[in-house]
């Protein structure tokens, strides 16, 4: 069994191998005990199998918001930060670079380590790993009785050149357990080994932040799954798209940072392979924000750093980086819950604050008055008050229409439906251009993809954004509202490690590189608890002078010719330009190991239909080429393979909504998902196919 944590709503897919029937769930997310969700959702799902706790006999996959939400929200623990005499204002100087050149008010986020936390050690490592100035034990213990005084929760040790040698870091380790027992302590050496030090020591602190209340984290939902009878391991999604033991997880929690949205991305590649469909870009829209990731030749992208808590959202270099492997998306404040007001000017503006779970959208009626996306969609017609979470939800459509009138009524002349289809429409353009720009700046052309549409929201709105992007066609998968907690039991054991060993192609040292990647095997199987079935060599490369590097895929038993060739490739298709710059470098050896996995197969079960079913019913919709218009609504999973129909017309989910538009063309597959050709300018599918088809038009 699965389960997702989300802003909103916590997800929970409950698998049966043998079969490979799956039962999934959706729940409000219960933000002063997450695992109270987790122990409803369980129940529920159970309940729906006929199943008992006894009977689930493999490991427990999880997903959480946790690790983001406390960095963001700076609800860590209280660490310190232990660094070579002479650094520790690194993380107020930065990159020493402005994120906006113009910005006469440029804000930055404040350091997660405040100056009076900031401890320094005489010691000096050379960038060869020669030894300038050993570190004295005296001096250690004197550093390690002051923090203990200063009744710190964690501590990060970070000190300079440590990637070539963590040696320094163990003895200041080790002084530290010696005087501050049960502290955890993270040493950079052993988490990031690689260059940069304010980059490595913004990740080394963040580890240390998040590390206490993590584990708390992870035990309580250890204790959840006791609570429910399961005698059953937990394991953890990672951002890079792989899971991992919860020893690992409590020693490295940033690994977590973006665990829900690479489940997702993982999902939607796992679709995209069953379909035979390699190239994708995947929506994954919930509750809180909206993710877009580009997928190509099955696989996600995997980027080696990311951006937490930025201070403008869409402004690289105002957040904090962090130097850990993350699934390559792009995140919006564009959710069912993002809040719509009206700016000073008085124009539309939606997201990214957000209602969240509680009070959640004026139409949940558990105390929100504001406006939101899923008011909008309420308003619209697009959601089913009588079975939104499948019935067992009833939405207040009256007060999502005040909600619309007493904050938006001002620009709309007090009509809510105006007012709705203003709030979707900024909403669907605000998606659309993310999503184009993330497509470009990769070097692709979104019209050349398909989108899988995931999440709560995002069947509701795919549509309409990939008619805006000109794609053709949208696949909306049967299990769309929980797609990230299927993907978290299609993701294999994964574990990623990287050392920087400067080596210039010129002067190949064919025996030192082999022994890198040996140690870098050692470390991943140690922390995979088990020999790993299969390994990906990578390399950060560039030309030698260059300040930054580029992703090189390479092979075991490669040379200095082979890795020549793979970075000027690579250079070419990035840049456009020949790669005629000189020598060439490896700057980072990377690792990926795969632990042994057999990827389950999944049916989607089939819930009970509601009472007088949804044979034959209709339901006011909006649409902006058709105004309000009786559309039929459909159950998509009472549905037979090979249904066609086409839009306008509504197909229901019990965890979400699909959508589709005047002229877009619907089709049924075997597996239960929904195909949706998208109508061209002319108002028809851009994609023709044969058969009955049935009108979605009635009125």
């Amino acid at each position: 069994m699965s389960f997702d944590i989300g802003g909103t709503f916590t997800d929970l897919v409950l698998l049966d191998e043998r079969t490979g029937l799956a039962w999934l769930g959706k729940c409000l997310t219960t933000y002063d005990d997450f695992s109270r969700a987790i122990e409803q959702g369980v129940g529920e799902v159970l309940a729906a199998a006929g199943a008992t706790a006894a009977d689930i006999d493999r490991p427990a996959v999880g997903a959480t918001t946790l690790v983001t939400n406390a960095l963001i929200e700076r609800r860590g623990a209280r660490t310190a930060l232990v660094t070579t005499r002479g650094f520790r204002d690194v993380l107020d100087i930065g990159r020493e670079w402005r994120y906006d050149l113009y910005d006469q008010r440029l804000a930055r986020p404040d350091p997660l380590v405040p100056g009076e936390l900031r401890l320094e050690v005489a010691e000096r490592l050379r960038a060869d790993g020669t030894v300038e100035t050993a570190p004295d034990p005296a001096d250690l213990a004197a550093v390690a009785d002051r923090l203990a005084g200063l009744g710190v929760e964690s501590v990060a040790v970070c000190l300079i050149n440590a990637y070539v040698d963590g040696a320094h870091e163990q003895a200041v380790a080790a002084a530290l357990a010696e005087r501050l027992p049960g502290v955890p302590v993270t040493l950079s050496a052993e988490l990031a080994p690689i260059i940069r030090e304010y980059e490595r020591t913004v990740t080394t602190v963040a580890n240390a932040y998040v590390r206490p209340v993590a584990g708390e984290h992870f035990q309580d939902i250890e204790r959840a799954l006791t609570r429910l009878g399961l005698a059953v391991p937990l394991v953890l999604m990672q951002s890079n798209g792989g899971v991992v033991t919860t020893g690992t997880a409590r020693r490295h929690p940033l690994r977590l940072l973006e665990s829900g949205p690479a489940a997702g991305a993982i999902g939607a590649a796992h679709i995209g392979t069953l379909l035979g469909v390699p190239d994708l870009i995947a929506f994954d829209m919930g509750g809180t924000t909206a993710k877009v990731c580009v997928i190509t030749n099955g696989e996600p992208g995997v980027l080696s750093g990311f951006e937490v808590g930025r201070v403008h959202r869409l402004k690289a270099g105002s957040g904090l980086p962090v130097t850990m492997p993350v699934v390559d998306m792009l995140e919006i404040g564009a959710g069912g819950g993002s809040i719509a007001a009206l700016d000073d000017l008085g124009l539309l503006k939606v997201g990214p604050h957000s209602a969240g779970s509680r009070p959640g959208p004026a139409a949940y009626g558990l105390g929100g008055d504001l406006p939101t996306v899923t008011d909008a969609d309420t308003v619209l017609g697009y959601l089913d008050p009588d079975y939104f979470l499948g019935g067992r939800m009833r939405l207040d459509v009256g007060a999502a229409g005040r909600a619309m009138t007493e904050h938006l009524g001002a620009a709309f002349g007090g009509d809510p439906l105006a007012a709705a289809a203003g709030v979707v429409r900024v909403v669907d353009e605000h998606m659309a251009l993310a999503m184009r720009v993330h497509a470009t700046e990769r070097g692709h052309d979104p019209r050349d993809f398909t989108m899988v549409a995931f999440g709560g929201a995002a069947p509701v709105h795919a549509a309409r954004v990939a008619r805006i992007l000109g794609m053709r066609r949208v696949v909306v998968p049967s299990a769309a509202g929980v797609l990230s907690a299927t993907g978290l039991l299609v993701a294999p054991p994964l574990v990623e490690v990287s050392r920087t060993q400067l080596t210039r192609l010129s002067a190949w040292p064919a025996d030192a590189v082999e022994q890198v990647f040996a140690d870098l095997r050692r470390q991943a199987e140690a922390e995979l608890a088990e020999p790993a079935v299969r390994f990906e060599h990578a390399a950060d490369m560039r030309f030698a002078g260059q300040g930054f590097e580029i992703d090189v895929r390479i092979e075991p038993g490669d040379g200095p010719a082979e890795y020549a060739a793979r970075f000027a490739a690579e250079y070419s298709r990035i840049y456009g330009v020949p790669a005629e710059h000189g020598d060439a470098e490896v700057v980072t050896w990377r690792i990926r190991a795969y632990g042994r996995f057999d990827r389950p197969e999944l049916v989607r079960t089939v819930p009970p239909a509601a009472s007088g079913g949804a044979a034959g019913r209709t339901r006011r919709v909006w649409f902006p080429e058709t105004g309000l218009v009786d559309a039929p609504v459909l159950r998509l999973l009472e549905e037979p393979p090979g249904t066609r129909v086409v839009g306008p017309a509504v197909f229901q989910m019990p965890e979400s909504t699909a959508v589709v538009g005047p002229g877009d063309l619907a089709e049924i597959d075997e597996h239960g998902n929904l195909h949706i050709a998208v109508a061209g300018s002319s108002g028809r599918a851009v994609t023709e196919r044969s058969g009955t088809e049935r009108s979605g038009a009635t009125a």
